[in-house]
């Protein structure tokens, strides 16, 4: 399968593609006549990249999880402290995100009191 072809059937950006093969992470991926094809496994690849973009890795980030899932079993721990990571800093977004509506709420019913 070609990066366009890739691109259209998954509905991954052309851009996260070509990161994708500079990064060197594609060695599956076979260059025939000058194009790029892609397997099952790099498509599983592109799927683990996009969802890894999904839930908030910057790209450095993706490229290192990336470089340690391809080591393998032993990169478990560092992997499982990265989701960790970001699982504790999306927590903290949503603690900060709650005491913002308690505040509005605050004022909403401050504003319908004054009414009466």
């Amino acid at each position: 399968m070609t990066i366009n072809e890739a691109s259209e059937k998954y509905n991954i950006p052309i851009e996260v593609l070509k990161e994708y093969e500079s990064w060197g992470l594609c060695s599956e991926v076979k260059k025939v006549m000058g194009v790029w094809q892609y397997d099952d496994q790099d498509l599983e690849r592109l799927s683990m990249i996009m969802t890894l973009h999904d839930i908030g890795f910057s790209n450095e980030e993706v490229e290192t999880y990336m470089r340690l899932l391809l080591e393998g079993k032993s990169t478990e721990n560092e992997r499982l402290r990265m989701l960790n990571e970001l699982r504790s800093n999306a927590l903290d977004e949503i603690h900060f995100k709650e005491k913002q509506l308690e505040r509005m709420d605050y004022l909403r019913h401050k504003i319908r009191n004054n009414k009466k």
